[in-house]
């Protein structure tokens, strides 16, 4: 068993999407924007929230435009995060279990510090000991800098640590910071993308982690 386990946030830990799609669509409609599908939003998350906004708005919009939408989204988001955001089946009794086990468990997410924070504690207070969003575009995944921080909050090696997520924004993630990585499919990209990404580890619920956790 890993003695430290790095969990992503969207799409891992939490169903965020319903959260996420309301925002994007509440930005795009004060601009008298056309609406984005929830899959097609799907599509854009992994990237943190500027990406999501570039990708949303219409081609060809100017970079005010774009910093007034991330800068509208993030209020309106702050303000929403939790109205239909959920964990996933499972995950609460995993990371309880984690925690009872002595197991680190820390959360690295692309969302901004404030809005990974706030989440963590509203809908998974007290199963976590570590969480952190990106402070700024230089942070964010696929860089393992945020990974790096928390392996050194817990004092932990390369070979202690796996990180799990949804993406292929994990996978390379891991791969620039030199672990191993368990891609989870009932998140915001299926199977086939994970392993088109390089994926070599999967886990199709919560349930199967902890076994897959003690096989690395």
């Amino acid at each position: 068993m890993k003695k430290t386990v790095l969990f992503d946030l969207d799409g891992t830990l939490l169903d965020t999407l319903g959260d996420l799609a309301a925002g994007v669509n509440h930005v795009l409609s004060g601009f008298s924007f056309p609406q984005r599908t929830r899959e097609e939003i799907r599509s854009f998350i992994g990237n943190g929230v500027p990406t999501l906004l570039r990708r949303s708005l219409p081609a060809g919009v100017s970079e005010d435009t774009v910093s007034r939408a991330i800068s509208d989204f993030t209020a309106y988001y702050l303000a929403h995060i939790c109205d239909n955001t959920v964990p996933y089946p499972g995950i609460p009794e995993l990371l309880a279990a984690l925690k009872r086990d002595g197991v680190n468990v820390g959360i690295v997410s692309n969302k901004k510090n404030e809005a990974t924070r706030l989440i963590c504690e509203k809908l998974l207070g007290g199963l976590y000991d570590y969480a952190h969003g990106a402070a700024n575009e230089d942070e964010r995944k696929p860089k393992p800098d945020m990974v790096y921080d928390a392996m050194a909050h817990f004092g932990a090696s390369k070979d202690e640590t796996v990180y799990v997520g949804d993406s292929n924004v994990d996978i390379e993630t891991a791969w620039n910071a030199g672990i191993d990585c368990i891609s989870v499919t009932w998140g915001y990209r299926d199977k086939a993308a994970l392993e088109k990404a390089g994926a070599t580890a999967f886990a199709e619920d919560a349930k199967q982690l902890p076994a897959l956790l003690k096989a690395l």
